[in-house]
């Protein structure tokens, strides 16, 4: 009996994320879809849990972008092959001209599924994989893709402590850290919560500031005096003044290996 292919799905808009897990079902029935996310930090988490032979990635999503969760696979899944779906036709095809990295457009094609698939299949036989090529690419698309339009970062937010709401200023937050139904926000003057989900937080959040560092925490980088490994690559990080420490998992500490 042969062992089954596991393959991950990063993808936010859902139309697009069902259409290729139909396509893939038609074209490669032996591929197993281990996980179909609709962001980056879950497709981060299941890449680590089921080591995929394949990722489709969505290359501009909310939060960690596919070129995001594709650097740090390398890290945490080095054998699994990445396939960028992207919209940016224009942008894109120079970049992926030598092959080493395959891509799709939007919308996708089932002729150009058929002739990525049969590449794919060709380099898990041969267990072929090029770190030097992926990271090259991410590199090439940093330079050639158009700035990722946000809405300007959040200021302020409103959290309640008991009865009472409070208003708290961004830049006060140490770090966010949610349960499967509230969003504890923490500052040097104590706790509040929040019912925004962990999820959508992020997305309103300065990127260059606050990063995740578990499927349940992010913090405030201004608010970090060290981070440090264990023997088995996770992370803890010390906070200034604080005498807490937050959990780095090792699926986000790939995202800090040059820190």
């Amino acid at each position: 009996m042969n062992m089954p292919i596991h393959c991950v799905i990063a993808e936010d808009e859902q139309i697009f994320r069902d259409a290729l897990v139909k396509l893939l079902a038609i074209q490669w029935p032996e591929l197993e879809i281990s996980a179909a996310c609709e962001d980056g930090a879950e497709a981060l988490e299941a890449i680590a849990e089921h080591q995929p032979a394949v990722a489709f990635l969505d290359i501009r999503m909310p939060g960690l972008s596919g070129m995001d969760v594709a650097a740090a696979t390398a890290s945490i899944s080095p054998a699994t092959q990445i396939v960028f779906v992207t919209a940016y036709n224009q942008y894109a095809i120079d970049a992926f001209e030598k092959g080493a990295i395959d891509y799709l457009l939007k919308p996708i094609e089932p002729k150009r599924l058929a002739s990525t698939i049969q590449r794919l299949q060709t380099r898990m036989n041969t267990g072929s994989s090029d770190p030097a090529a992926l990271e090259a690419l991410l590199m090439q698309l940093t330079k050639v893709l158009p700035p990722r339009a946000v809405a300007e970062p959040m200021v302020w937010l409103t959290a309640s402590t008991g009865k009472e709401s409070r208003l708290i200023m961004i830049e006060d937050v140490l770090y966010f850290q949610s349960d499967s139904k509230y969003t504890t926000v923490i500052t040097a003057e104590g706790e509040a919560l929040l019912r925004t989900p962990l999820r959508d937080l992020i997305n309103k959040l300065d990127s260059n500031q606050f990063k995740q560092i578990h499927r349940a925490t992010i913090v405030n980088m201004k608010a970090v005096a060290a981070i440090a490994r264990d023997e088995s690559g996770r992370g803890t990080i010390k906070l200034k003044g604080r005498p807490e420490t937050l959990a780095v998992s090792l699926t986000y500490m790939s995202l800090f290996k040059n820190m």
